[in-house]
C-alpha cells in the first residue's frame, strides 16, 4: 500500500514538475508575443505617423503647384495685355518696352520652377505611393501574425487552466493520502525510535555501497593519473641533472661549477621524494575497500600521502635556490644572448610559481587528512571548500607545468642557434621537453578528474542514521562493519554448499586429455626450438654469401678495368710501329718492358703458387693475391666494416623498436591489468546486485502469497459473516411479523371486548 502511494505520490509530482514546467513556458511565449505585438503596433502607429506626415507633405506641395499655376496664367494674361497695348502705341513698334522682358523672363523663370516642381512632385507621388503599399502590406501581415498570437494565448490560457485543474485534483489526491497514511502510522505504529537522535543511535545505520565502490574507482583512477606524473617527475628531475653537466657550453670555463654539483647531488636524490607519493597513493587505494566507511575521519592512509607529499615539497623548496642560481650562472655565461637571459629570467619565475603551486597543495592535502587524525578538526561545510580549493590549485598547476614547458621549447629553440652547441644538448633539451609534455598532461588530466568528480568529493558520505537527522560517529563505521562482516561470513559458511566430487572416468579423461596437451606442447616446443636453430644458421650463411658476392663484385670491376688498361697500351702498341698487328704484337713481347711486365705476372700468377687464405668473422674466404692493387686487402677490410657496421646498425635500431614496444607492450598490460579489476569488481559487484534482487523477488513472491492467502481467509470471514448476517436478519423479519400478527390479534380481540 505504501509502495504504491509513494509511486503515485512520485508520478503526480513529475507530471505537476512537467505541467509546472510546460506552464513557465507558455507564459514565457505569451510575455514574448505580447511584448512583440506591443512593439509591433508602436511600429505601425510610427508608420501611420510618417504615412500621415507624407500626405500632408503631398497636399502642402499640391496646393504650391496650384497656387504656381494661378501665377502662370496671372503672368500670361499681363503679358497678353502688356502686348496688346504695345500694338496699340506705334511709336514703340521698334523695341519691345522693359515691362514686356521683365514678365517673359518671369515666366520662363516660373515654367521652369514649375516643370521642376511638377518632377518632384511626380517622383515623391511615386515613392510614397510605394510606401503607402509597404505599409500596408506591413500593417496585414502584422495583423494576422497578431490574431495568430492572439489565438496561441488563448490556447496557452485553456491549457493553463486545464493544468491548474489537475494540480489541485493531484493536490487533493496527495493531501488525501496524507491524512490516510498519518491515520495509519498513528494507528499502526506505536513508538517512532528515529525521532529522538539517543534512541536512533542505537539503530543499526544503513551503508551506501554504491558510494564504496564509487570511492575506490576514483581512488584508482587518481592513481593512475599520479603514477604518470611521478614517471615525468622522475624524468624532468634526471634531465635537469644532465643539463646541469653538460652546461656551460664554452670550454674555457670550467666545467661545472661547486654551486652545480651540490645542485647535482640534490637532483640525484629526487626518486627518494618522489616514489614515496605513488607508495603512499597506492596504500590509500589498498585501504579503500567494499567493506570501509570512507570518509576523511577514517582514512587513515591519507596521512601518511599528506606526510611523503610534505617531503617532496621540502625537496622543491630545497634545490628552488640551486635552480635560481643555475640559471644566473648561464647568464653570465659569455655566449648567452640577450634573449637567452630573458628565457632563463622566465623560467625562474615559473620555477617559483611552480614551487608555490605545490606549497598551496600541501596546506590543503595536511588540511585534509587532519580529521583522520583528531575528530571535527574540519567541519563539513569547510571540508567542501577545501576541495573546491584543491580542484582551482590543481588547474593552477597544470597553468604553471604548460607554461614553464612553453619557456623550456623557446629557450631549447634559442640555444640550437649557438655555434658551440652540441649533440648531447640536444638530445637532453629534447628528453627535457618530453618529460615536460608528459607531466603537462598528466596535470591536465589529475585537474579535469578532479574537477569532474568534484561533486561526489563534496557530497554526503552515504553512512549515516536513519531518516537522515543527526550525525554518527565514523569512527563507530569500523565496529559496525566488522560485526556485520562476522554475520555475513556466518551466514555463508552454513548455507556453503559440498563441493561436488569429479566422477572417476572423467577424471580419467581428463588425466588422459592433460598429458597428451602436455606432450603435443613439448614436441611443438622442440619444433620451435630446431626451426629458430635452423634460421639463425641460414641467417649467417645469407650473411656469408652476401659478403662473397661484395667481393666478387670487387674482383670483376678490377679485372674489368686491368683489361681495358691493357687493350689500352695494345692499341698505343700497334699505332706507334706502323705495322701488322702481328709484328707489333712480336715487336712488343720483344720489349724488355713488356716481357719484364709478362714474367712478373706470370711469377705472380702462376699456378705453381700456394694460394693465400684469408679468415673473417662469416667464414673462411680464399682469395688470390695479385700486384695490381696494393690496397686490395684494406678494401676487402673497408667492405667488411662497412656491412658489419651496417648489420650493427640494423640490430641497434631493431633492439630500439623493440625496447619501444616491449614498453608500449608493459604500458598495455598495466591497462589491462587495471581494467581487469575493475571488471573484477564490477562483476562482483553486479553479482550482489543480482543476487539482492533474487532476493527482492523471492521476499516480494512470498508477500504476494501471503497478502493472497490473507484476503481469502477475509473474504472467507466476510462471508461468513454476511451469512450469519443474513440468517439474524431472517430470523428478526420473522419475529417482526409474529409480532405484528400477534399485534393484529390483539387489536381484534379488543375490539370484541368492548
Amino acid at each position: 500500500m505504501a509502495a504504491d502511494l509513494q509511486s503515485k505520490y512520485t508520478k503526480l509530482a513529475q507530471e505537476y514538475s512537467k505541467l509546472r514546467a510546460q506552464n513557465q513556458v507558455l507564459k514565457k511565449g505569451v510575455v514574448d508575443e505580447q511584448a512583440s505585438s506591443t512593439s509591433l503596433k508602436e511600429q505601425m502607429k510610427q508608420r501611420e505617423q510618417s504615412l500621415r506626415k507624407v500626405e500632408q507633405e503631398m497636399d502642402s506641395l499640391s496646393f504650391r503647384n496650384q497656387q504656381l499655376a494661378k501665377r502662370v496664367e496671372l503672368l500670361q494674361e499681363e503679358l497678353a495685355t502688356s502686348q496688346a497695348k504695345g500694338q496699340k502705341s506705334k511709336n514703340k513698334e521698334d523695341s519691345p518696352s522693359q515691362q514686356g522682358l521683365q514678365l517673359k523672363v518671369q515666366l520662363e523663370e516660373l515654367e521652369r520652377d514649375h516643370e521642376q516642381h511638377q518632377a518632384i512632385v511626380d517622383g515623391l507621388t511615386s515613392k510614397y505611393m510605394d510606401t503607402i503599399e509597404r505599409l500596408q502590406s506591413a500593417q496585414a501581415r502584422l495583423e494576422v501574425k497578431s490574431q495568430t498570437l492572439e489565438r496561441e494565448s488563448n490556447e496557452c490560457r485553456v491549457q493553463t487552466e486545464e493544468c491548474q485543474q489537475q494540480l489541485r485534483k493531484c493536490q487533493s489526491e496527495l493531501n488525501r493520502q496524507v491524512k490516510q497514511s498519518s491515520c495509519v502510522i498513528q494507528e499502526k505504529v506505536p513508538f517512532n525510535d528515529t525521532k529522538f537522535s539517543d534512541y536512533n543511535s542505537l539503530n543499526v545505520p544503513p551503508h551506501n555501497k554504491r558510494h564504496q565502490l564509487k570511492a575506490r574507482d576514483v581512488a584508482g583512477q587518481a592513481l593512475g593519473f599520479v603514477q604518470d606524473m611521478v614517471v615525468a617527475l622522475l624524468n624532468f628531475h634526471s634531465y635537469t641533472e644532465q643539463r646541469v653537466h653538460i652546461y656551460p657550453l664554452d670550454s674555457s670555463i670550467e666545467p661545472i661549477s661547486p654551486l652545480n654539483q651540490k645542485f647535482s647531488q640534490y637532483l640525484h636524490e629526487n626518486a627518494a621524494y618522489v616514489r614515496p607519493l605513488e607508495e603512499g597513493l597506492v596504500q590509500l587505494h589498498q585501504s579503500i575497500t567494499e567493506d570501509t566507511v570512507t570518509v576523511l575521519e577514517t582514512v587513515g592512509k591519507l596521512k601518511d600521502f599528506a606526510d611523503h607529499f610534505t617531503s617532496y615539497t621540502h625537496f622543491l623548496q630545497k634545490i628552488l635556490p640551486y635552480q635560481l642560481k643555475s640559471l644566473e650562472e648561464e647568464c653570465r655565461a659569455p655566449l648567452c644572448t640577450s634573449s637567452l637571459i630573458s628565457k632563463n629570467q622566465e623560467l625562474q619565475s615559473g620555477m617559483k610559481r611552480i614551487t608555490s603551486v605545490f606549497d598551496k597543495l600541501h596546506s590543503y592535502i595536511i588540511l585534509l587528512a587532519l580529521p583522520s587524525v583528531r575528530r571535527d578538526a574540519i567541519p563539513q561545510s569547510s571540508s567542501s571548500a577545501v576541495f573546491t580549493q584543491l580542484a582551482a590549485c590543481l588547474h593552477s598547476l597544470h597553468d604553471a607545468v604548460k607554461e614553464m614547458s612553453k619557456h623550456y621549447s623557446q629557450k631549447a629553440g634559442l640555444e640550437q642557434q649557438l655555434p658551440t652547441v652540441t649533440q648531447k644538448l640536444c638530445t637532453t633539451n629534447e628528453c627535457l621537453l618530453a618529460s615536460l609534455g608528459m607531466l603537462t598532461n598528466s596535470t591536465d588530466k589529475i585537474a579535469t578528474f578532479f574537477s569532474n568528480n568534484l561533486d561526489f568529493f563534496t557530497s554526503s558520505t552515504g553512512y549515516g542514521p536513519r531518516g537522515g537527522v543527526g550525525v554518527l560517529n565514523p569512527l563507530q563505521a569500523e565496529s559496525m562493519l566488522g560485526n556485520k562482516k562476522k554475520a555475513s561470513d556466518y551466514m555463508q559458511s552454513i548455507r556453503k554448499p559440498r563441493a561436488e566430487s569429479v566422477p572417476y572416468r572423467e577424471a580419467l579423461l581428463n588425466r588422459r586429455v592433460l598429458t597428451s596437451s602436455t606432450e603435443s606442447r613439448q614436441g611443438l616446443t622442440q619444433q620451435v626450438v630446431a626451426s629458430q636453430e635452423k634460421i639463425a644458421r641460414l641467417e649467417q650463411e645469407k650473411e656469408h654469401w652476401l659478403l662473397e658476392t661484395q667481393l666478387g663484385r670487387v674482383r670483376l670491376e678490377k679485372e674489368s678495368q686491368r683489361i681495358q688498361d691493357l687493350e689500352t697500351q695494345l692499341s698505343s702498341a700497334l699505332g706507334g710501329g706502323g705495322g701488322s698487328p702481328a709484328s707489333a704484337l712480336s715487336l712488343g713481347l720483344g720489349r724488355p718492358a713488356l716481357t719484364s711486365l709478362d714474367d712478373g705476372e706470370l711469377e705472380e700468377r702462376g699456378v705453381g703458387k700456394d694460394a693465400m687464405i684469408s679468415t673473417s668473422l662469416v667464414g673462411m674466404l680464399t682469395t688470390t693475391p695479385t700486384n695490381e692493387e696494393v690496397g686490395d686487402e684494406e678494401s676487402r677490410e673497408q667492405l667488411i666494416k662497412t656491412h658489419y657496421m651496417a648489420r650493427v646498425g640494423e640490430l641497434t635500431t631493431q633492439l630500439q623498436v623493440s625496447d619501444s614496444k616491449a614498453v608500449n607492450f608493459h604500458a598495455e598490460c598495466r591497462a589491462l591489468v587495471k581494467r581487469l579489476a575493475l571488471a573484477e569488481k564490477s562483476r562482483e559487484t553486479l553479482t550482489e546486485e543480482v543476487k539482492l534482487a533474487n532476493q527482492n523477488i523471492t521476499r516480494l513472491q512470498d508477500e504476494l502469497a501471503t497478502t493472497k492467502r490473507s484476503y481469502k481467509e477475509q473474504l472467507s470471514m466476510m462471508s461468513d459473516h454476511l451469512c450469519s448476517m443474513n440468517e439474524t436478519l431472517s430470523k428478526q423479519r420473522e419475529e417482526i411479523d409474529i409480532l405484528k400478527l400477534s399485534g393484529k390479534g390483539n387489536s381484534k380481540l379488543l375490539k370484541k371486548g368492548r
